[in-house]
């Protein structure tokens, strides 16, 4: 296999508590040393992350840290890919471990495909030593809780998909498409994918290439990301992506037709057995998703929790869906960052 030149670049902002697995992972890979570059994009951390990669670029000549002051994903990604020197750039994540093939499988399989974009599937990690937390990761893997995510549910064998997890992109890609958009805090890589599909790309999702991804820790964090998922699933249509799957609409259709049929049924009485049955398909369908999911974790207590997880999903992204509509009629900017808004 030839060894092209790869840039991994680093998104980061406050992951002190992840950011140096990252790294060390990274430092692990078989692909050889000469022909990678590590740049961590830090934005602006006030936890002390940056401090701890200055250490590791200070041992470790490969690794640059860059500055991001507008701290969202695509602005550092843009940053990452002006400063790189490879012709490949491989996205990562500062909460993120890859194993040590992870490079050299990536670049394999793009040059034996020709593929634009190769990535793998996320093994989802309890972001926390609780049942709660390890629900929560098993929700995010099942396909009740992510549709037909392959990045996240997993595949049979390598596939062309609408994206990829911490893809690894010919530079070429971005002098084609696109730089990466920073009007987009929350789906920027959906995007970049949609425009490169739209321009003849090809994306390939490898399910022998994992990278472990730490979900989050408890109830209100699992919440807050969710609704910020389902703002920027729609929110989007406010700068003119397409940055979208059915996946992502399903929970607004749920929370808008049980919600107007709940509204409703007070007075208009025919409107009643609708709501009913809405409801009491999704508690069943539910159920019936939770006791697989405890099925395939060996592990009964699952199906005491998973349902809750289940819906606390579908409702935060379906009500963040809802939110994210009304900010596209309100004029101006409102949602500013992936779970903060703008005065």
């Amino acid at each position: 296999m030839e060894h092209p030149f790869v840039s991994v670049v680093v998104v980061c902002r406050n992951e002190r508590p992840h950011i140096a697995g990252c790294l060390d992972s990274l430092l692990r890979s078989d692909y050889p040393p000469e022909r990678r570059e590590i740049l961590v994009v830090d934005g602006m951390s006030t936890d002390g992350t940056r401090q701890i990669v200055a250490e590791y670029a200070r041992r470790h000549p490969e690794i640059r840290l860059l500055d991001n002051p507008r701290r969202i994903i695509p602005a550092g990604m843009n940053l990452g890919i002006a400063q790189a020197r490879g012709e490949l750039i491989l996205k990562m994540d500062g909460h993120s471990v890859c194993p040590p093939d992870y490079i050299s499988r990536c670049v394999r399989f793009l040059q034996e495909y020709g593929a634009d974009n190769v990535g793998g599937v996320v093994r989802i990690a309890p972001g926390a030593d609780t049942l709660v937390a390890r629900t929560i990761a098993l929700v995010l893997a099942h396909p009740f809780g992510s549709g037909n995510a392959y990045v996240k549910v997993g595949a049979g064998k390598p596939r062309w998909a609408d994206t990829a997890a911490f893809g690894c992109y010919r530079k070429e890609v971005f002098v084609r498409v696109g730089p990466w958009n920073e009007d987009l805090a929350g789906s920027s890589d959906l995007d970049l994918n949609v425009r490169l599909r739209g321009a003849g790309g090809r994306i390939l999702l490898v399910p022998e290439i994992e990278v472990e991804y730490r979900a989050d820790p408890d109830l209100q964090a699992f919440w807050a990301h969710n609704f910020a998922d389902g703002v920027w699933a729609t929110y989007v249509l406010k700068f003119g992506s397409r940055a979208w799957s059915w996946r992502h609409w399903v929970p607004l259709a749920f929370v808008l037709g049980l919600g107007a049929a709940v509204g409703l049924a007070p007075s208009v009485p025919g409107v009643r057995p609708v709501a009913a049955g809405i409801a009491g398909a999704y508690v069943l369908i539910n159920l019936v998703a939770s006791a697989h999911l405890a099925w395939r974790a060996g592990d009964a207590r699952y199906m005491v929790v998973a349902p809750g997880v289940f819906f606390l999903r579908h409702l935060a992204h379906g009500l963040g869906a809802a939110w994210g509509l009304v900010l596209v009629a309100i004029p101006g900017i409102h949602w500013k960052g992936r779970r903060t808004r703008e005065a």
